[in-house]
């Protein structure tokens, strides 16, 4: 690798600096991803290969971040395992219009053989890691089992989840039934993206906290460890980010992944503290402060910095995905204030 930095602090390694990605980075801030996006719809572009690994590549050649994640979309794993998926341009957003509502329906969802069902995710990043030739490391990705299934039963996103809560208490015997099949499918598509060339993966909850804090261990954290454990003889780097779910800190860590993703909620310090040097931390900037001067984003970077203080195994990144009208030349000052301030903490 050229720049290595994002496996390096993967491991806990010492780095000169910290790395910096972000989470949405080949999106719809970009000028250069908006041209893409006017002569293709969504779908079509995660599902050609060519034109996914045009806009993967984009953030890397504008912004210089440290890492690279293929472009695609979590909901094509529900897809790729029979249910039908519409993404409607605008404001409409995706959706499964025969939302698993039944034993029966559940029973009818199939595991999912990636090398088939998925291969145009598997092409894209086998081209992509071509195109990028080591310039910086491929990151591969997948929903957790809990939020893939949040968005099977509901049909749609949700404000209080009603459906797929009802069956997790009504029917929890048939919840994880379907969370069972959801574990193994992204167990063997996380494995075949990374014989596809990813380097690291990251697996998002995106939804865990809207969990209590025990139904989050027994319908998410069990079946994201049971995903770990199945990575772990692949020996790449596994991220693991839960979305509002910091009281659960020492069990996500638990679970043996390599990094664990922070939302802007929790403290990096504190968290560190928590963890120890077990697990590396990515995290975790608030996106809306991407809105503001570039000499406020400087010191907004430079207070995480601190917090988490001297030492390996920080990656910089934001709390959750970067906003879709962030100003670039915004989204340049926090990845240049990132490289340039970090280096005194590594010293």
């Amino acid at each position: 690798m050229i720049n290595d930095l994002f496996l390096k602090a993967c491991h806990r390694q010492h780095t000169y600096r910290t790395p910096v990605w972000m989470m949405r980075q080949a999106g719809r801030y970009l000028p250069e991803y908006r041209a893409v996006r006017e002569k293709t719809d969504f779908l079509t572009l995660c599902k050609t290969p060519e034109l996914a690994a045009e806009v993967t590549i984009q953030p890397v050649e504008i912004l210089s971040v440290d890492a690279a994640i293929i472009f695609s979309d979590i909901l094509v794993v529900p897809e790729a395992m029979g249910m039908e998926l519409i993404v409607e341009e605008g404001s409409g957003g995706p959706r499964f219009p025969h939302p698993l509502r039944t034993t029966n329906d559940i029973d009818n969802i199939q595991i999912l053989d990636p090398t088939k069902k998925l291969k145009f995710v598997l092409d894209a990043l086998s081209l992509t890691k071509k195109i990028l030739a080591g310039r910086v490391p491929l990151i591969g990705f997948s929903g957790s089992p809990w939020t893939l299934a949040s968005y099977m039963v509901e049909g749609h996103g949700s404000k209080n989840f009603r459906f797929i809560k009802e069956l997790i208490y009504n029917e929890p015997k048939i919840a994880h039934k379907l969370l069972d099949k959801l574990a193994r499918s992204v167990a063997l598509y996380l494995k075949a993206q990374i014989e596809a060339g990813a380097q690291a993966v990251q697996i998002f909850d995106t939804w865990g906290g809207i969990l209590t804090q025990d139904a989050f261990h027994e319908f998410s954290l069990y079946y994201i460890e049971q995903i770990v454990n199945e990575l772990k003889s692949t020996d790449t780097p596994v991220i693991v980010f839960c979305k509002d779910c910091g009281h659960s800190l020492n069990k996500i860590s638990a679970t043996g992944c390599h990094a664990i993703g922070l939302d802007w909620s929790i403290d990096i310090g504190t968290a560190r503290n928590l963890i120890g040097d077990t697990t590396a931390i990515q995290g975790n900037m608030d996106p809306v402060i991407l809105y503001s001067k570039p000499e406020r984003i400087r010191y907004e970077v430079i207070q995480i910095l601190k917090k988490y203080g001297n030492g390996n195994g920080h990656i910089f990144n934001l709390g959750h995905g970067i906003l879709p009208d962030i100003p670039v030349d915004h989204a340049k000052e926090f990845i240049n204030a990132v490289k340039e301030e970090s280096i005194a903490f590594h010293s």
